[in-house]
């Protein structure tokens, strides 16, 4: 019995259209951290774009354009991503200890202290150069040496008794900062049971100027001799600076060797003082001491950063907003769009490898599609970032210098000119 077969046009129902629709991009985002009317333009042109570059007009595309909106707001983010670490390669540095921000879910400020408010952006901004690791690697090492450090160097006395030698003075200093006849000092209830760092011991405070110009008036000016003119005319000598500061240092050193009759040994802060005090002339021996700091101690009155920048995670860097993406990241979005939209489109056809038809079968392209989409999308991230490494701030610097080197070696080649009087 013969059978009456007509062609018949079936549809699939899910097929991407030739255009977006601006109404229904926001209400089907995932994540909907882009939301500004040129955003939603642009996630509609992406339909298009998708469109016509696979094909959708010769063959059905089984994505929607939810699908397209979704990758297009992936890709911005993409981009941010890529951005916000070229340029935490290029600030950290200098924005170690800075005032860092809180974020939501979607990487927006829920809070933040600096500049602007929430609505500041840091991360696209140009900071001033400050060294500040460098910075902080010198305040370290300062502490040490007693010069220029971040931490308070305090300073305390004890009376010297007549043929004692040795002296406790964690014991001593300890003692002083518990005692509530002594409040006003500084490190009053500070040192507890912390180990303290003895900076210097003196008896007295050697000035170089006591005796800079001698103990004497002489007639000699300049030169610091101490034997001179002594008739009412002066003698003037030019000397350079450094002379001057050399021969000052000369000085504060011999009174701190040669003119002090007195030595010290100290070992696990017990002081052995020599040669054994009388108790009469000097009075009071001094010292200057730290007390130790856990590493993220600060002073509330003078914070060092502690709470601040510290990495590129606590870096007050917010997604970068779709308006301030130029032409070049916007071509970046729209091709790494397209590559989202090329996976999606593979990942569903994968799911029925094969449509069987009258004696025969057709085997679908979703697992092609699959590594294409991710091939390209490895590509165009390591083309932005071979981009990017080329512009990090010290390369830039590194060209500057090249550039500057070639100009002056092509300046010595030119043959000077021969003037004939």
């Amino acid at each position: 019995m013969p059978v009456n077969l007509q062609p018949v046009s079936v549809q699939s129902a899910v097929v991407l259209p030739s255009t977006g629709s601006h109404s229904k991009v926001l209400g089907s985002l995932a994540y909907g951290i882009y939301s500004t009317n040129a955003f939603v333009s642009g996630a509609v042109d992406q339909v298009a774009y998708v469109y016509n570059k696979l094909g959708g007009n010769v063959l059905d595309l089984e994505i929607t354009p939810e699908n397209v909106y979704n990758a297009y707001e992936e890709a911005c983010l993409e981009y941010s991503y890529l951005i916000n670490t070229h340029q935490a390669k290029n600030v950290l540095s200098d924005m170690l200890g800075a005032t860092t921000g809180s974020f939501n879910e979607d990487g927006e400020f829920s809070a933040y202290a600096g500049s602007d408010g929430l609505k500041g952006k840091p991360n696209l901004k140009f900071p001033r150069l400050q060294l500040k690791y460098t910075t902080h690697v010198g305040r370290g090492i300062g502490a040490h040496i007693g010069v220029g450090s971040g931490q308070t160097v305090y300073s305390a006395s004890f009376k010297a008794r007549q043929d004692q030698q040795d002296y406790d003075l964690q014991s001593i200093i300890y003692s002083a900062s518990v005692d509530p006849a002594k409040k006003h000092i500084p490190y009053w209830g500070k040192v507890g049971k912390k180990a303290i760092t003895i900076q210097r011991v003196y008896y007295k405070t050697p000035q170089a100027m006591w005796n800079f110009f001698g103990g004497y008036a002489i007639g000699t000016v300049g030169n610091l001799s101490t034997y001179g003119m002594y008739a009412d005319d002066s003698t003037f000598q030019l000397v350079p600076a450094w002379q001057n500061v050399l021969q000052a240092y000369a000085f504060e050193e011999d009174l701190h060797v040669r003119a002090s009759h007195w030595s010290f040994r100290i070992n696990n802060n017990m002081l052995r003082i020599f040669p054994t005090p009388s108790g009469e002339e000097p009075s009071h021996f001094w010292v200057d001491f730290r007390v130790s700091e856990d590493p993220f101690d600060q002073d509330e009155d003078r914070k060092y950063g502690a709470d601040g920048v510290n990495n590129m995670n606590t870096l007050p860097f917010p997604n970068v907003p779709y308006v301030n993406i130029n032409s070049v990241g916007k071509q970046w979005v729209r091709r790494f769009a397209l590559s989202l939209c090329k996976e999606t489109l593979g990942q569903v056809r994968s799911k029925l490898a094969t449509i069987p038809i009258p004696g025969n079968d057709i085997t679908l392209n979703g697992p092609a599609l699959i590594t294409e989409a991710k091939d390209e999308q490895n590509s165009l991230r390591d083309e932005l970032k071979a981009v990017l490494d080329e512009m990090v701030y010290n390369q830039l610097a590194e060209k500057d210098n090249n550039m500057q080197r070639n100009v002056q070696e092509i300046v010595a080649r030119i043959p000077n000119g021969i003037y004939v009087g």
